[in-house]
């Protein structure tokens, strides 16, 4: 608008010069004027009231968006706990061509030494200035990461959760509801980083079923007498962190149902507004089956939790 104001104002200009019989002579020396094209504010009129806070228009400083500047972009954050399958739920949402989830960027202390080298980080993230393998090409209608309870989230929360209110960040939770497998799947990675069963190379996750029943032959032996403590000290530490993050914008997914129901992402990918898309991971599940075949002293742990709130997770299975 501004641009054709000032292109109607120079051709009056011309039409006054020609109107007073003044003449352009091909010596004259023409000034040009200097004209600047303003950004013009992208549309949202097709965006609802509610949503306007959550929805962005960054300006990355290491690129043009070009064509894509008035492309709509949502910031979130998987928070999730070590081997919760947050690796496969990642890989699942970046086959959404519309999606960049950066990883676990949280996992260097220094990123989470404090709030304020939190915020920096989380700035970078969400104005698309963090490249990875995740950065896409097309135009983003969703950024983010995955970002474990143990990398910084628990001890400045407050401060977070503040960031997140007033940049209109969604929070994902994504937990397992079988906390007895994740325990399993713990002591088997840490199995593996130690003794490398994969010609010498340790792997959190596998995209084949050679690699994957190689890794799924160990067996370890769960501690029968911290078993409770564990499980609880797990239970509760998921339960405080969606309750840090209550007044934010947030959805609770657990792994369990993903597994089992696929239209679970669908509603992930209606909170965060993306048009849909049939999602996929090569990533294969190392442990399958019954837990009775997953560890070596079966029996004992089944003692120790019949009878407690935990017991269920004797008999709680799905397959992937």
């Amino acid at each position: 608008m501004v641009w054709w104001m000032m292109m109607k104002a120079a051709a009056a200009a011309m039409v006054m010069i020609g109107y007073n019989g003044w003449h352009i002579s091909p010596h004259t020396t023409a000034k040009f004027l200097n004209i600047r094209i303003f950004d013009q504010p992208c549309n949202s009129s097709n965006i609802e009231e509610w949503e306007k806070p959550f929805v962005h228009y960054p300006k990355p400083e290491t690129f043009s968006r070009e064509e894509c500047v008035c492309n709509p972009v949502r910031y979130f954050a998987i928070f999730s706990m070590q081997r919760s399958g947050s690796g496969w739920f990642e890989t699942l949402l970046n086959s959404h061509i519309n999606v960049s989830s950066n990883g676990e960027i949280f996992g260097k202390r220094e990123r989470r030494a404090s709030v304020s080298a939190i915020t920096q980080t989380l700035d970078r993230v969400y104005n698309l200035d963090w490249l990875s393998s995740a950065s896409k090409n097309e135009c983003n209608a969703a950024v983010g990461f995955k970002w474990m309870l143990n990398q910084g989230v628990m001890e400045h929360h407050e401060g977070i959760a503040e960031y997140f209110k007033q940049n209109g960040v969604h929070a994902i939770f994504l937990f397992r509801r079988n906390l007895l497998r994740r325990i399993i799947s713990v002591l088997a990675n840490s199995y593996d980083k130690s003794n490398k069963p994969l010609n010498g190379t340790h792997k959190s996750h596998v995209h084949s079923s050679v690699e994957a029943n190689v890794l799924a032959k160990y067996k370890p032996k769960i501690n029968a007498t911290t078993l409770i403590a564990e499980l609880k000290h797990v239970d509760n530490r998921a339960t405080r962190a969606i309750d840090y993050f209550k007044s934010t914008r947030h959805i609770v997914v657990y792994y369990e149902d993903v597994v089992g129901n696929r239209t679970k992402l669908k509603e992930v990918q209606d909170f965060l507004r993306l048009p849909y898309r049939e999602l996929t991971s090569r990533q294969v599940k190392i442990h399958s089956g019954h837990l009775s075949k997953q560890v070596q002293n079966w029996d004992e742990i089944q003692k120790v939790l019949k009878g407690t709130q935990y017991e269920s997770f004797l008999h709680l299975d799905y397959q992937r």
